[in-house]
């Protein structure tokens, strides 16, 4: 599978849009100054090549302290427009019987190196700010659950963050995909 994503951002265009949303959204990261998240991309061009896509795919990246782990994680309002109607993995994709999604939840974290928000994760994130309010996001699933041909996903409802399953080969034009990139 190629990678390919229309529009990824220059590195200078894209630390102007980081710096500019972190400014804006202090009380994600009341105890974190820029000046130290900008080592920590500046000579990454990993880091710099998955911030790129997660911000080309309109998830509106920014920092978080979630489970302990410094990250940049997606905070738009709605599961990210350019990552939904993927089923969940290769194996659903390749074994869905009619009309196939172009690729998996998966498969476009491994391409682009960012990892799947966890179950935990997600809750954390609804804490710091309420997201999915009319769309889902795919989540990570365990492997019980996923050699069963399930997958789980969650939204917020009625002011309360639930979670839910599907099978795995499953995909909407409303759900997408939340991504967290690991600063340390």
């Amino acid at each position: 599978m190629e990678k390919h994503v229309d529009n990824l951002i220059s590195k200078d265009e894209l630390l102007k849009i980081l710096e500019d949303r972190f400014n804006q959204n202090i009380s994600r990261h009341p105890n974190i100054k820029w000046v130290e998240i900008v080592p920590l991309l500046e000579n990454n061009p990993e880091r710099i090549n998955s911030l790129s896509y997660l911000e080309a795919s309109n998830g509106e990246p920014d920092v978080a302290v979630i489970n302990g782990q410094l990250i940049y994680v997606d905070f738009s309002k709605e599961s990210p427009k350019g990552r939904r109607s993927l089923c969940y993995d290769k194996d659903a994709r390749v074994n869905r019987k009619k009309f196939p999604p172009a690729s998996s939840v998966c498969e476009v974290c491994d391409q682009w190196q960012v990892e799947l928000l966890t179950e935990n994760d997600y809750h954390v994130l609804q804490e710091i700010q309420a997201v999915d309010l009319k769309t889902s996001s795919w989540l990570f699933t365990p492997d019980n659950i996923r050699q069963l041909g399930g997958a789980i996903f969650g939204d917020r409802r009625y002011d309360t963050t639930f979670i839910y399953h599907n099978g795995a080969d499953s995909y909407y034009a409303s759900r997408g995909f939340r991504a967290k990139l690991i600063l340390k």
